[in-house]
């Protein structure tokens, strides 16, 4: 399921992220693997959605940079930034009375003109998108109406939508349930196959990550721990490290990837 990644076209450089004077992100240069799925893995508080955001411009960094294609991000124009990079943040909102195909037609502004109506094209986009995530049927639904996991997939589509070649996902899988989850990431990973698209996610779930992932990333406080190959990240010492969770980590038969099997939190015996 895994394949080697090309050049990075996004890379941070000795970045440092933080709110007021709190750093979360510090020193961190980290190349993203393009072409690949990457999963940003972690315990709370570690910094994961602090750095999506450092790296899809939504937060500014308070030292270092961000590079997309070699050059500072931070000075490229914003549209320009959003052809290439799209991002579901953690916690999206949206204005009361707003439709499902509303959302999601927002996510072609960035290829569209001040003066261009919505296109034939646009329209494809918005359909693919939303059958792509099973909301087609409910196009004219208000979002207010929708479950949470339908929220969340009406939001999916908005990024897909968007048709970036860097994805930015900050838990996709936030209010779904486990078939929506893995349904889900099932998508991802044909967007990143059929379409060579970049994709970035923070996830929880450890083993989906592994399961979905050619490549993680494991944080503690603010800094990257290992990364590399799931077999390479998920060891049982490594879990113990970054999570304090001590825990089997078995081969699971389908696809060759690392399972966690939790013993117990490793902190309650020290």
């Amino acid at each position: 399921m895994s394949r080697p990644a090309t050049a990075s076209v996004l890379r941070a450089e000795n970045l440092t992220l933080g709110y007021g004077a709190a750093d979360v992100v510090t020193d961190m240069t980290f190349d993203i693997p393009t072409g690949s799925v990457t999963s940003i893995i972690g315990p709370n508080g570690c910094g994961k959605s602090t750095l999506l955001r450092g790296l899809g411009r939504l937060l500014a960094p308070k030292s270092g940079r961000v590079l997309l294609d070699g050059t500072p991000i931070n000075t490229q124009p914003t549209r320009k930034v959003a052809q290439r990079i799209s991002i579901l943040p953690q916690s999206p909102a949206a204005p009361p009375g707003l439709t499902v195909a509303d959302l999601v037609s927002r996510g072609r502004h960035p290829r569209q003109r001040w003066y261009e109506q919505f296109s034939f094209l646009d329209e494809a986009s918005l359909r693919h998108a939303l059958n792509s995530t099973g909301l087609l049927d409910l196009a004219g639904a208000r979002l207010e109406e929708l479950s949470g996991g339908q929220r969340q997939r009406a939001w999916i589509s908005m990024t897909l939508a968007q048709e970036t070649d860097i994805m930015l996902l900050d838990e996709p899988t936030t209010y779904l349930d486990l078939a929506h989850q893995v349904e889900l990431l099932e998508l991802i990973v044909r967007l990143n196959r059929e379409h060579n698209r970049t994709i970035v996610m923070v996830l929880h779930d450890i083993s989906l990550a592994a399961r979905y992932s050619d490549h993680l990333v494991a944080m503690k406080n603010g800094a990257i721990v290992i990364q590399g190959a799931p077999d390479h990240v998920v060891r049982p010492d490594v879990l113990r490290d970054v999570f304090g969770l001590a825990a089997h980590v078995v081969t699971e038969p389908a696809e060759g990837r690392p399972h966690v099997i939790p013993l117990g939190s490793s902190r309650s015996s020290r």
